[in-house]
């Protein structure tokens, strides 16, 4: 007779013994401890990265205004390369020591160049606008046409623009502008302000006319800005309390880059009507770069 193979265990077997199950849960328990351990430890390392290149390479700003249109609209969202211009306690506020003054790895930004810089009036509130004087260059405005070091920065008509701002829409007439240096960019004009102009009483050194200034010389270590959407930008034209006056390069944050996200806002669109963000993005700017 052939004997059949018991399917019950010994309870006596040493195996199946308490301290053996014992063992097994803590080593269970400790793999487990390990685990949670490892992936805490990896969203530390992600947190710490990202931090660490949202710090010193590049931080994402979004438009709110339409002071830079046609170049930037409202509603676009860009990364600025925090390396461009170095290194000072405005584009470090959380890492930078509070005697640091100046920067660190300094550079001259380039005339022509879309940057974000901390408004000289507070520290604190993030601008951008272009980068049209450089310290030393005379820079004025007359009859709407921008002279830079006592000559013209030739423009060449491209038709109309309607721009959007605050579900406003305005057409105006666009401008191709080009800087010395060979920067050729985008500009709006809604006025040239010609009435002053021609008027031989109007003194632009006592009555304010952003199509008609006094000369600006840059002192050093400052730069002139100035918003692409001329007549609808407070900016370096205006040295009243309000507005932007000379930049110091301390100021500066970073040289947009790039736009990596675009959608038509409106002030009267409901947020949560998510079923519209498809139709409302801006696909032909996303990955767009900025000059």
């Amino acid at each position: 007779m052939t004997r059949q193979a018991s399917a019950r265990l010994n309870p006596n077997c040493s195996y199946l013994k308490a301290p053996y199950r014992m063992a097994t849960s803590k080593a269970a328990a400790k793999r487990s401890q390990g685990a949670i351990a490892e992936n805490v430890k990896t969203i530390v390392y992600a947190i710490l990265i990202a931090i660490g290149v949202r710090t010193v390479a590049f931080e994402p700003f979004n438009i709110p205004s339409g002071s830079m249109i046609p170049t930037l609209l409202v509603g676009d969202y860009l990364f600025v390369s925090k390396y461009s211009y170095g290194y000072s306690k405005y584009s470090l506020p959380f890492f930078a020591p509070s005697f640091l003054h100046g920067r660190l790895f300094g550079a001259m930004p380039h005339r022509g160049d879309v940057a974000v810089f901390k408004w000289p009036r507070d520290n604190a509130t993030d601008y951008i606008k272009r980068i049209i004087g450089l310290p030393g260059d005379r820079i004025q405005v007359k009859a709407g046409v921008l002279y830079i070091n006592g000559e013209a920065a030739p423009r060449t008509p491209e038709g109309t623009f309607i721009a959007a701002d605050q579900g406003i829409r305005t057409e105006l007439r666009e401008y191709k502008e080009a800087l010395p240096g060979g920067v050729k960019h985008d500009i709006l004009k809604a006025t040239d302000g010609l009435d002053n102009a021609r008027d031989p009483a109007f003194d632009p050194t006592k009555e304010f006319d952003p199509n008609n200034t006094p000369e600006y010389v840059v002192p050093p270590d400052h730069v002139f800005a100035m918003g692409d959407n001329r007549d609808m930008s407070s900016d370096s034209r205006f040295m009243n309390s309000s507005g932007v006056g000379f930049v110091p390069v301390e100021n500066l944050v970073g040289r947009a880059e790039i736009l990596f996200f675009s959608i038509e806002s409106d002030p009267n669109d409901e947020w949560w009507a998510v079923w519209e963000w498809p139709v409302r993005i801006r696909w032909s700017r996303v990955l767009k770069p900025i000059h």
